[in-house]
């Protein structure tokens, strides 16, 4: 039997179960992360996304849990040694949705509550006349908190409302265009030991999902991967194309730069990097 280790949230369980229903034989092991402990503050005042994952990469290896599964968006650009990303589901809807009181009713006299710098980069640019305010927890936490007036709406992503049977809580969808997606959202990660399980994961890999988060974490990897200046990447595949578009804002969020790029699929990492660092020069004014 597989031992599959998750973060002990609702979605985490929701998305982890998917996984074991493609694997067959599973036991499933959750545990609270850091991450999920530390409400107070926002991710880059704690150390950032890394403490969605650490408990499980040491349960991974001690041997408490033969596979670990992620949010892909969570997971740092760099792995543990001997720890590798070992297959990409296939990806959920990516992009971000606006979700209002079960009222219907948007007061854009209160806050958008969001959970990234690079949602309010972007939703301080559609609209510039309401604050736009950090908010953590799960999906249930930060839907109390809207349901309690504590923001007029929020931005979630689509995939998770979607995973959880929330699709009833969207009251729009931002496109790409509008909103470009984190590196990675919709598409969750799994993990495990060097040279172990191999053949069994290999159904659960999706090669559109393995290209995409090639190209989206390639860009933010040449961007710094670790910092906390807002950044996005959505890739999409058409045959043997990849289209990349991607958002670069400095870490003072004074210059910005967005773009796009196409090449072909089997350069992602390569068309990421190209992308990064043209967005980079174009808004340090040096195109």
């Amino acid at each position: 039997m597989i031992k599959v280790g998750s973060r002990d949230s609702r979605l985490a369980v929701v998305q982890a179960e998917e996984v074991c229903r493609a694997l067959g034989d599973c036991e499933l092991i959750t545990m609270k992360t850091l991450g999920d402990m530390i409400l107070d503050k926002t991710l880059d005042q704690v150390g950032g996304k890394g403490l969605f994952v650490k408990e499980l990469d040491r349960a991974l290896a001690e041997g408490r849990v033969d596979l670990t599964v992620h949010s892909l968006k969570d997971v740092p650009m760099e792995q543990p040694e001997g720890l590798p990303l070992v297959a990409y589901t296939r990806r959920e809807d990516a992009r971000d949705a606006l979700v209002l009181p079960e009222s219907g009713e948007w007061d854009k006299t209160k806050p958008i509550g969001c959970s990234s710098a690079r949602r309010r980069v972007q939703l301080q640019t559609l609209f510039p006349e309401i604050e736009v305010r950090p908010v953590r927890g799960n999906v249930q936490t930060r839907l109390a908190k809207l349901e309690r007036g504590e923001y007029g709406a929020l931005v979630l992503a689509a995939a998770g409302l979607n995973r959880l049977g929330l699709q009833n809580r969207i009251s729009r969808y931002f496109s790409p265009e509008e909103i470009i997606p984190a590196a990675g959202q919709a598409i969750l990660a799994v993990q495990g030991r060097a040279g172990e399980l191999e053949g069994a994961v290999r159904v659960l890999d999706d090669a559109d999902a393995r290209d995409c988060a090639a190209a989206e974490r390639s860009f933010v990897k040449t961007l710094g991967g670790g910092c906390f200046a807002p950044v996005a990447a959505y890739a999409e595949t058409d045959g043997e194309v990849l289209h990349l578009r991607g958002l670069y804002v400095s870490e003072d969020e004074t210059r910005s730069a967005r773009g796009a790029v196409t090449g072909a699929r089997r350069e992602a990492a390569s068309l990421g990097r190209t992308l990064a660092l043209q967005l980079k020069r174009q808004a340090e004014g040096e195109l």
